[in-house]
């Protein structure tokens, strides 16, 4: 699913951009943000693995949830001057496209 593979790549790239954060913020930002990207593929992939459509829409909708709390996550980072401004607006617009096309397959099944 490229869907799939969008946010795959994404966490990845969150992964990337939190590698030097302060070792204080190993228990706040730094997890919280990887959790959320990670969790984004990781629901896109379970619900793309139940078999019935309303299963399917509430997985969707759940990585979605966390798309929006990984941009949440970026926004902070890039205020407490954590991350560059030109990587977190590139991140922030692609979580965007990405959140269209959740708001697309799950429009699609309805």
């Amino acid at each position: 699913m490229p869907v799939w593979q969008k946010a795959h790549s994404l966490s990845i790239e969150v992964f990337q951009i939190t590698k030097d954060l302060p070792r204080s913020e190993d228990y706040g930002l730094t997890s919280q943000i990887r959790r959320s990207a990670n969790s984004v593929s990781a629901n896109i992939a379970e619900g793309f693995g139940r078999k019935s459509l309303k299963e399917k829409v509430q997985f969707y909708s759940i990585a979605k949830g966390s798309a929006y709390e990984t941009q949440n996550h970026l926004l902070y980072g890039l205020g407490v001057r954590y991350f560059e401004k030109k990587k977190t607006e590139t991140l922030f617009q692609e979580y965007e496209e990405l959140i269209k096309s959740l708001n697309k397959i799950i429009k699609s099944f309805n």
